[in-house]
């Protein structure tokens, strides 16, 4: 895993969290926090899953022989 994946998750489950906490409280403004937070998490989650991708195919075209 890369670093945009693990802060990505975190930034995920930390909106899931702030998510359900707005809603246990009744506050329309904390969820709504909360569900911006995740989905910047999955964005980011989302890129470094694409860059992880990226590395791989990079390692695969160094290593073969020419």
């Amino acid at each position: 895993m890369n670093e945009n994946q693990v802060k990505g998750k975190l930034k995920e489950i930390g909106g899931k969290i702030q998510e359900e906490f707005g809603d246990a409280i009744d506050s329309s403004t904390q969820e709504a926090k909360g569900k911006a937070t995740k989905v910047e998490g999955q964005a980011q989650k989302k890129v470094g899953d694409a860059q992880q991708q990226v590395e791989e195919k990079l390692d695969d075209v160094t290593r073969r022989p020419h």
